[in-house]
């Protein structure tokens, strides 16, 4: 088993951990994930490797939107990506003094250089230098065997019961951000830098491009998390807690339902 960046080197089963996702929280979408390569030969060691044509600049939310939405293995280096924008949430480009400028960003995004330069610096970016390459796959594929972070796309109601899930044992308080434009770097480019689950609102270029539905928020999250949130949302629906969750009614007492998960009181 090749350790992902954390030094995780457990042997996580995907497809019972993906079976169990999908029965209690009926996914749309594959579930993916992301690693990045020190260098290019390790990445195109995966089976069954698909790499861009020459020449064909992608978004890295296009790479995303293959792999959920056609079960693709892709890989990319800086080469394949459409600029820095992409590049530098993922570390394959560097933080450049241009690319902080927020030129780009600025008469499109933001009204003003200092927003679009603000927005720059806020985001959330993985560290540059160590890595060549990023690769991106369905996890029950088995190609990536230890995926950095995986990205789990869904409903603001599942967004929130994988959430509970996850609170259930080791209560945490999550913060979450929005740079608002580029939110990537709210998902996956915060969950490379910290490790830490990253819940985003997709932004524009990921629906445009990406194949994000109107609906979709977006959760990234290492590996190491998932036993956690299965048993969490295992223990949920244990206790009547289930999603979908069916509407009570705004005009009937909620007591009983109440009574049903809590008990009488």
């Amino acid at each position: 088993m090749t350790p992902n960046c954390w030094g995780d080197t457990e042997h996580y089963d995907y497809e019972a951990l993906v079976n169990a996702l999908n029965q209690y929280l009926r996914l749309k979408a594959l579930p993916v994930g992301m690693k990045r390569f020190r260098t290019v030969d390790e990445m195109t060691a995966i089976p069954r490797l698909r790499r861009p044509p020459s020449g064909e600049k992608f978004a890295t939310d296009q790479i995303v939107g293959q792999s959920r939405w056609l079960g693709w293995t892709l890989g990319i280096t800086m080469e394949n990506l459409m600029g820095a924008q992409c590049g530098a949430v993922v570390g394959l480009h560097p933080p450049t003094t241009e690319w902080l400028s927020g030129k780009q960003m600025h008469g499109v995004w933001y009204g003003t250089l200092e927003d679009s330069a603000t927005h720059q610096r806020e985001m959330s970016c993985a560290s540059y230098g160590d890595y060549e390459a990023l690769a991106v796959s369905p996890l029950t594929s088995g190609r990536l065997d230890n995926p950095d972070i995986c990205l789990f796309y869904g409903t603001p109601g599942q967004m929130i019961t994988f959430i509970n899930a996850l609170q259930y044992r080791n209560y945490k308080k999550y913060t979450f951000t929005c740079v608002g434009e580029s939110a990537c770097a709210d998902s996956w480019g915060n969950a490379l830098k910290t490790g830490e689950p990253s819940l985003s609102i997709p932004c524009y270029a990921e629906r445009k491009f990406g194949g994000v539905l109107d609906e979709e928020m977006l959760m990234a999250i290492p590996p190491s998390y998932l036993p956690q949130v299965v048993a969490g949302l295992k223990a949920l629906a244990d206790n009547g807690l289930r999603y979908p969750i069916p509407n009570h009614g705004i005009q009937k007492s909620p007591l009983d339902s109440i009574e049903a998960s809590y008990g009488k009181k």
